[in-house]
C-alpha cells in the first residue's frame, strides 16, 4: 500500500480510469516519461503569497530585456502533440527574463527573508484534496499524508515504461533543501536551479522579488531566441548530435543513462552555451513554471487571421486526462527528457502540472516588466 498519483507521459497518454490518488499499487498505472502530471494533493496549503513582503532593492540584476515582437507559436515538427496546434500569430511585448533558472542560493535568499515553507514541506490536508480528486476516491492511509514530493530513482535494468512507480517515487522529506531525500542536500550546489518548487511557491517567490512569472507566449519567445520557426533554441540540429548543447538523458530510459553531456541529474545554471537572446538552460535541466492556466485546446481559440498580442493564457485549466485537477504550464524539459520517449526542451513542446506540485525535476525562472 503506498500512495500514489496518476501520471502521464510527455506523449501525452494516459490511463483515463486511473484514480487520482490510489491505494492499489497493483493496478495499471500510465505510462510516463520525465514529467509527472500529478493531482492537487493539497490546494489549501498554497503559502502565504498574499501578503509576501517585497524586496526594497528590485533591480535587473541577472536578467536581460527581450525586445517584443511577433512569431509563430506552436508546433515546429512532427513530433509536436495536438495541444501545440493550431500554430497561430503571436505579438508580444518587451520584458525582461532571468538569465538563468532560480537557484537554490536565491530561494535560500528568499526563504531567510520571509520565512516561508514551501507546498513539499507542508502536511496534506485530506479535506482540501478530496476537492480535485475524482469522486469516490479513497482516503489514503494517514501515515502516507506527510510532506513528501517526488524524486527519480533509476531501476537497475529494464522495465516496462506503463509503470511509472519503477522509477519515480514519493518520498519524505524531499524538498528544495533535499532535493533526493532527506539524506540529500544542497551543500555547494548553490548555483543548481532550485527544485521542488510548486507554482504557488514561485509565485509567493516572485511577489517578494518584485518580479512575476512568464506567460505562456513570452517563455516560447524568449526560448526561440529570436529565429524563426525552429525546432530548440539552438536551432534544428537534433539534440544528441554534435556538441551537448543542454542537460537531457542520453541511453535508454530509465535504466541507462551514458552521460554523454556530463551529468545524471540537474546541472549548474547556465552550463550549457546561451540561446540568441543570452538565456541558458531554455532547453532541458528543469522544467519551469507558466503563469498560464493549461488548457488542451486553448490555441484554437486564439488563433485569429490577425494574430493575437500578450495572451495571458486560458481562463480556466482543462485536461482531458485528468479533468477534476487544476493545472499551470510548464515548458523547457529536463533532465529526464529523452528524443525517443519525450522531447520536452522543444521550444513549443507544452507541459502541464497541479499548482501544488513538487518534483525534483521542476523550477522557474522570473520575469519582470520595464
Amino acid at each position: 500500500m503506498a500512495l500514489s498519483a496518476t501520471v502521464t507521459s510527455c506523449k501525452q497518454k494516459s490511463d483515463k480510469k486511473a484514480a487520482a490518488v490510489q491505494v492499489d499499487t497493483t493496478k495499471k498505472k500510465s505510462a510516463l516519461c520525465c514529467e509527472s502530471n500529478l493531482p492537487a494533493r493539497f490546494p489549501g496549503l498554497k503559502g502565504p503569497a498574499g501578503n509576501m513582503p517585497e524586496m526594497n532593492n528590485k533591480s535587473h540584476k541577472d536578467m536581460v530585456f527581450i525586445k517584443g515582437g511577433g512569431f509563430a507559436m506552436g508546433g515546429d515538427n512532427k513530433q509536436a502533440s495536438p495541444d501545440e496546434y493550431p500554430k497561430h500569430k503571436v505579438t508580444v511585448t518587451g520584458f525582461w527574463m532571468d538569465v538563468t533558472e532560480v537557484t537554490n542560493a536565491q530561494f535560500a535568499e528568499f526563504v531567510k527573508a520571509t520565512n516561508y515553507i514551501t507546498t513539499a514541506e507542508r502536511k496534506p490536508d485530506w479535506e482540501e484534496l478530496k476537492k480535485q480528486v475524482p469522486p469516490g476516491t479513497p482516503k489514503p492511509d494517514e501515515s502516507l499524508l506527510v510532506a513528501a514530493s517526488l524524486i527519480f530513482k533509476q531501476p537497475g535494468q529494464a522495465v516496462n515504461l506503463n509503470d511509472y512507480s519503477q522509477w519515480w517515487a514519493w518520498e519524505k522529506g524531499a524538498d528544495w533543501k533535499h532535493p533526493q531525500g532527506p539524506k540529500s542536500s544542497i551543500k555547494d550546489k548553490e548555483n543548481y536551479p532550485v527544485v521542488h518548487i510548486s507554482w504557488f511557491d514561485a509565485q509567493a517567490y516572485c511577489k517578494w522579488a518584485g518580479k512575476r512569472l512568464p506567460t505562456e507566449a513570452e517563455w516560447e519567445w524568449a526560448a526561440r531566441g529570436g529565429l524563426q520557426n525552429n525546432i530548440y533554441p539552438w536551432g534544428n540540429e537534433a539534440v544528441d548530435q554534435g556538441a551537448a548543447k543542454a542537460n537531457s538523458w542520453q541511453g535508454d530510459f530509465p535504466a541507462k543513462n551514458t552521460l554523454r553531456d556530463k551529468f545524471f541529474g540537474a546541472s549548474p545554471t547556465a552550463s550549457f552555451k546561451a540561446n540568441g537572446y543570452g538565456l541558458y538552460d531554455m532547453a532541458g535541466n528543469v522544467w519551469e513554471w507558466c503563469s498560464d492556466y493549461y488548457n488542451n485546446t486553448y490555441y484554437q481559440t486564439i488563433n485569429r487571421p490577425a494574430g493575437v498580442t500578450d495572451p495571458q493564457g486560458a481562463a480556466k485549466s482543462f485536461d482531458p486526462d485528468e479533468p477534476y485537477a487544476q493545472k499551470r504550464v510548464i515548458r523547457g524539459g529536463s533532465f529526464l527528457c529523452n528524443d525517443s520517449y519525450c522531447s520536452g526542451y522543444r521550444v513549443a513542446r507544452r507541459m502541464k502540472s497541479t499548482e501544488d506540485s513538487g518534483m525534483e525535476h521542476l523550477g522557474f525562472r522570473c520575469v519582470a516588466d520595464r
